[in-house]
């Protein structure tokens, strides 16, 4: 006979992004409205910058890593991974949880990443180019391997459970919250660290996805670059960043008196099968993921009141996602039909961190169902007519949220959609 699953709830959040260098700042951009894009102009970008067709990004500059690594290991970290520190560190002391006193045998890691360590990939194929084999880095392969990040965090932590890394392009966060999740979930675990890192802002990268056609150009204009859902959308904008997440069980969280940020109550997971970079036109998978979730949390799809969408700024995508939540939702998505439904795209403000944009986008949702108050979708000038939902244009709105579901979609066709809930004991 199976056993009744255990309650997962959200103790700890923490975050590095474009916006702010924690969960505190990074929400309080989203809540304003601020854009965190610009012109990139450090690192490898500024003898070239005006030669590429992109030349905006989210970068994070001025960060001080000595709070949660020693300057001597930085060298041995790829950025990804001092991101994912950071936002782990964050997490970690914010929960309250002292690993020390914790079964360290029951607590594990799950940390996603798009990409993982490719500046560290770049660096070693120039000095490879340039200086010779014996002029390649030592540190090059434990600072290039997607899962460094989640071997780091464990390491750090002395946490001994399950540690791994879901490579998922931006579903990777995604899946790895909602395989944290499951270990709770099934008894395995007491605790997790999981989220998602990417810090892919590098020429390769760059000149990649501009190849595809798939980054904005609006160059002289960064702040508005990024515009989900407006008729007038070029592409998304490249962002780099992480964010991590202490999940407990209800019983061990409550057992040490932890304060409670929310409840994860759903995951879906689905995959199109169709296209390795488009997604369905149709939003066939991105529907298949949400119902999955909403099953998962017991839910009707009338329950849920705000969703942070993947809406990355590109035709194709936006088009989907639309196309999947009015099939999913119907009369409650539909503006023109009195939906009460809310979906906004935080990316318009903190640009696409491709495998850590749904961990750093889950602030949001958090927000929402704790304060009541819902990030807008900013730069939506001029709303594509078919796109019939409350988008949150410009500015936040005020509203109790139970219910709150994010949503996010990889090139591979990977769909994964979680649902929190406002902590009621």
């Amino acid at each position: 006979m199976g056993h009744t699953p255990h309650r997962v709830v959200i103790t700890g959040a923490g975050v590095v992004s474009c916006l702010g260098h924690d969960e505190q700042s990074t929400w309080e951009a989203m809540r304003e409205g601020r854009s965190g894009i610009r012109v990139f102009d450090i690192g490898p970008f500024e003898a070239i910058s005006d030669a590429w067709p992109t030349r905006i990004a989210g970068q994070i500059v001025d960060l001080n890593t000595d709070a949660f690594v020693e300057p001597r290991e930085v060298k041995k970290l790829d950025r990804s991974t001092v991101l994912g520190l950071g936002a782990a560190h964050e997490a970690v002391g914010a929960s309250g949880i002292d690993f020390e006193k914790a079964d360290r045998d029951r607590c594990g890691v799950v940390i996603g990443s798009g990409i993982g360590g490719i500046a560290t990939i770049e660096a070693g194929l120039g000095a490879l180019n340039e200086k010779g084999p014996r002029r390649v880095s030592p540190f090059t392969v434990p600072r290039l391997m997607v899962n460094a990040t989640a071997g780091n965090v464990s390491i750090k932590y002395g946490l001994r459970g399950p540690a791994s890394a879901h490579a998922t392009a931006c579903a990777s966060s995604g899946h790895a919250i909602g395989d944290a999740m499951g270990y709770i979930r099934r008894g395995e675990c007491d605790a997790m660290l999981a989220g998602g890192v990417e810090a892919a802002i590098t020429p390769l990268c760059i000149a990649a996805f501009s190849a595809m056609k798939a980054l904005s150009t609006r160059n002289d204009d960064p702040e508005r670059a990024s515009r989900p859902f407006d008729v007038d959308r070029d592409g998304f904008v490249m962002a780099e960043g992480g964010a991590v997440y202490v999940l407990e069980s209800l019983e061990h969280a409550k057992a040490r008196g932890a304060t409670i940020l929310a409840e994860l109550i759903g995951f879906g997971n689905t995959c199109d099968a169709s296209h390795i970079t488009a997604p369905d036109a149709e939003g066939r998978g991105a529907a298949r993921s949400m119902l999955g979730a909403l099953r998962d949390a017991g839910l009707e799809p009338g329950q849920i009141d705000y969703i942070n969408a993947h809406g990355t700024s590109t035709a194709l995508g936006d088009d989907a996602e639309v196309a999947a939540v009015l099939g999913v939702f119907g009369g409650h998505a539909r503006k023109s039909a009195g939906g009460r439904l809310l979906m906004s795209s935080t990316k318009s403000m903190h640009g696409h961190a491709l495998g850590a944009s749904g961990a750093i986008e889950m602030v949001a949702c958090l927000h929402a169902v704790r304060d009541g108050v819902i990030a807008p979708t900013i730069n939506l000038d001029n709303p594509d007519e078919a796109f019939d939902i409350d988008l949150v244009p410009h500015e936040c709105r005020e509203r109790p949220v139970r219910y709150a579901m994010n949503n996010t979609f990889g090139f591979g066709g990977h769909n994964t959609t979680l649902i929190v809930r406002r902590f009621e004991g």
